[in-house]
């Protein structure tokens, strides 16, 4: 086996396949909602976003008033990029460190 043969090989094995797909939780185990193509026993890693949590987070961290406020809200772009601008480090550390702050 040459170089490059070996190279296509350790390549082949570094792909991975990634299908973004819903399921539902029931007695312990997860169920999908589509057919899956895979084999029994087959091992994979599964990310898991609970929407639910996200909705109830988003819905306790503003007040009443405030998402009345933001319905007529009037922000531009510009005052976006400029707010952005003035954050150092990653967007979710501030938004972490501002959600402690509270």
């Amino acid at each position: 086996m040459n170089g490059s043969e070996m190279a296509a090989g350790r390549l082949a094995k570094l792909e991975t396949m990634e299908k973004r797909l819903q399921a539902v939780y029931k007695h312990g185990a997860l169920y999908p909602l589509e057919p899956l193509q895979l084999q029994d026993m087959q091992e994979v890693t599964l990310t898991i976003t609970d929407t639910s949590a996200i909705d109830e987070d988003l819905a306790g961290y503003f007040t009443a008033e405030e998402w009345l406020e933001a319905k007529t809200d009037t922000v531009t772009w510009d005052e976006v990029r400029q707010a952005l601008a003035g954050i150092s480090g990653s967007l979710s550390d501030a938004v972490s460190a501002q959600r402690q702050e509270r």
